[in-house]
């Protein structure tokens, strides 16, 4: 069954803001149209002229009715729910990218790290390049007519193994032009190998880079260390400043982490912003146990903080200094396609990880967990129910989120981060759920304020 029509009211200071839940329309109201709203599929039209008499005039309620009665007929407001798009469900899905672990090793011991500190809690080793070649070949021949694929060069830490991903790229290239394909490339990294050697070899061959940094110093250096405990912010630091300097923006993101020592974390993102870096994400820690973790009495903070980076956001963005947060970078008025609105990041049946020797695995998180192998490299998927419920695992078969006004725009949220919590990939991880929310709230009101001063200029 398909989720009833609805929307959602919230506000950002003077901002008031009502998202059409279906459609993704969003609108901004004034008061008279607000107040109207908490009524207006409740209750008869002239006992909402009297609820509201003592605060607004008749005519500017019938008004305010009228207009809404318009958006309605138009689709925008209380609209139905889609349905599945038919042609993409059932059907096969077609890989459209691989997640490469090059290296289950690493340079780093992050206190944080789910992958065990680069072992996946196997033992530590580099893919070879032949595994590697093998992996671009079943991405080619399981892409069907799709024109692009991608490959992320992951681990553990991948520039311990850069010779592999230098043959893989080779290799990608020549055999992607032999079917007519092209290929895009992103490589995650600690920043600890990005020497002058690494980085030209990223920039000749337009690998997009994802970097990890969390902040102040004291803030990074509190959870990302060497083995032997040394802090790893000063020694990463000029090389990220330097990758960051050598290319565009867009294709250079500071990808860090804020943890429950860091509630104030606000701070973090602008003073990565006023290091230079224009192309940022700050993430809040996934974890079930540790004094770093998150918990539901860290909410009411952590929400004030999105509203703080939301105001200075704004403000950047007047003063001619802007920034981009990935979390205020939202689509509205429909955003992606609706297959992906509904489904999300495809893990499992349209993405897969590699695992050093081999094993493909439903995404990066799952890796080294024996229940979600899905098969190897060679010998293809050997386990397609497993990728029936990963396919299967959409926002229309999650009972929380059909009651949900966010779940276009999160799509149910993360397989891993509800596997990990909940014991489902279909029952949602509550703690991310409200903290999804509040960002959504946040980048909708940040994209209509800049919108609504766009319109004025």
């Amino acid at each position: 069954m398909l989720p009833e029509p609805a929307i959602h009211r919230f506000r950002l200071g003077n901002t008031r803001l009502v998202v059409d839940v279906n459609s993704g329309a969003l609108h901004q109201v004034d008061d008279v149209t607000w107040a109207v709203l908490e009524y207006y599929r409740e209750k008869e039209r002239e006992e909402i002229i009297s609820l509201l008499q003592g605060r607004f005039s008749r005519a500017e309620v019938e008004e305010a009715l009228a207009e809404l009665d318009e958006l309605c007929r138009e689709g925008l407001l209380y609209s139905a729910a889609p349905p599945l798009p038919e042609d993409r469900w059932p059907g096969e899905s077609q890989v459209k990218a691989l997640c490469l672990h090059v290296a289950h090793d690493c340079n780093l011991r992050c206190r944080y790290c789910f992958g065990g500190t680069g072992g996946y809690g196997g033992e530590r080793g580099l893919m070879s390049a032949e595994v590697g070649r093998r992996a671009v070949d079943f991405l080619l021949d399981n892409s069907g007519p799709r024109p692009l694929c991608e490959i992320d060069f992951f681990g553990g830490e991948p520039l311990l193994n850069l010779a592999v991903v230098k043959e893989v790229v080779r290799y990608a290239r020549e055999e992607g032009a032999k079917r007519g394909k092209e290929f895009k490339f992103t490589l995650t990294t600690n920043g600890v190998l990005l020497d002058g050697e690494a980085r030209s070899f990223l920039n000749e061959n337009n690998i997009s880079v994802v970097l990890s940094l969390d902040g102040r110093p004291e803030v990074h250096d509190r959870m990302r260390t060497f083995p032997g405990g040394k802090g790893s912010y000063s020694h990463i630091l000029p090389r990220l400043q330097a990758m960051a300097a050598s290319r565009p923006p867009e294709d250079c993101v500071i990808r860090g982490t804020f943890t429950r020592y860091n509630l104030d974390f606000s701070r973090d993102v602008l003073y990565l912003a006023d290091l230079g870096f224009t192309n940022l994400s700050l993430e809040p820690v996934v974890a079930k146990a540790g004094d770093y973790a998150l918990t539901r009495e860290d909410l009411p903070a952590i929400f004030a903080q999105y509203e703080t980076l939301a105001r200075a956001y704004l403000a950047r963005h007047r003063e001619g200094r802007p920034f981009r947060y990935y979390h205020f970078e939202v689509y509205f008025n429909q955003g992606p396609c609706l297959y992906k609105r509904i489904s999300g990041c495809g893990a499992g049946h349209e993405y897969f990880a590699v695992a050093p020797t081999g094993e493909l695995y439903p995404c990066h998180q799952f890796v080294g967990k024996a229940e979600f192998l899905l098969g190897n490299v060679y010998r293809g998927i050997e386990n397609p129910g497993l990728c029936r419920q990963f396919k299967e695992a959409h926002v229309y078969n999650k009972k929380e989120c059909s009651a949900c006004w966010a779940r276009f725009y999160c799509s149910g949220g993360c397989h891993a981060n509800n596997h990990l919590f909940t014991g489902d990939l279909c029952t949602p991880y509550p703690l991310g759920c409200e903290l999804s929310k509040k960002r959504i709230e946040c980048a909708l009101a940040v994209q209509a304020v800049l919108a609504a001063e766009r319109e004025k200029q």
